[in-house]
């Protein structure tokens, strides 16, 4: 992911706030793009997830105004901020950082590149950002991921771990 911009959604967002490593996604990204749609969805949160006001004020730098979507996104009917995402990735021609799968599906049908929070992680772990990436996804897991086990074990030996 080194060398791309990204637009990201809520939830790889609120995850790796909630591990408060929003800085593993500085280090893999240069742009990192936050959509009004997905900054209001983090808002609602804000009184329940004591991570929340300090992720919000790591966005609020990268904020961009929310856009018109395309009908081939509406179709899809996707919550706000992943239609949002993907709206400004075809825009900008940059990954989107989804982690939701019927995001993903729409994203790689308009031919959007996808990353998620897993995928940022091992990638971050290959790239010597994080010296592991085992303990930070287990801790994901803890923090409400539903990351599948099959693809946490698959992926963490992929890289080793």
């Amino acid at each position: 992911m080194t060398g791309n911009t990204g637009v990201i959604n809520s939830s790889p967002l609120i995850l790796l706030g909630k591990l408060r490593r929003l800085d593993i996604l500085e280090q893999m990204t240069p742009s990192v793009f936050v959509p009004e749609a997905v900054f209001r969805e983090i808002e609602v949160g804000v009184y329940k997830d004591a991570t929340a006001k300090s992720t919000l004020a790591w966005a609020d730098s990268r904020r961009i105004s929310d856009i018109d979507v395309p009908h081939s996104i509406v179709a899809w009917d996707l919550g706000p901020g992943e239609s949002q995402v993907i709206a400004h990735c075809l825009v900008k021609s940059c990954r989107a950082i989804l982690d939701d799968g019927k995001a993903r599906a729409c994203a790689i049908t308009h031919s959007v590149k996808v990353i998620g929070v897993l995928g940022i992680l091992l990638r971050a772990k290959e790239q010597g950002v994080i010296s592991a990436a085992r303990p930070l996804v287990m801790q994901l897991r803890a923090q409400g991921s539903f990351l599948d086990s099959r693809l946490i074990e698959q992926s963490l030996a992929n890289i080793g771990e």
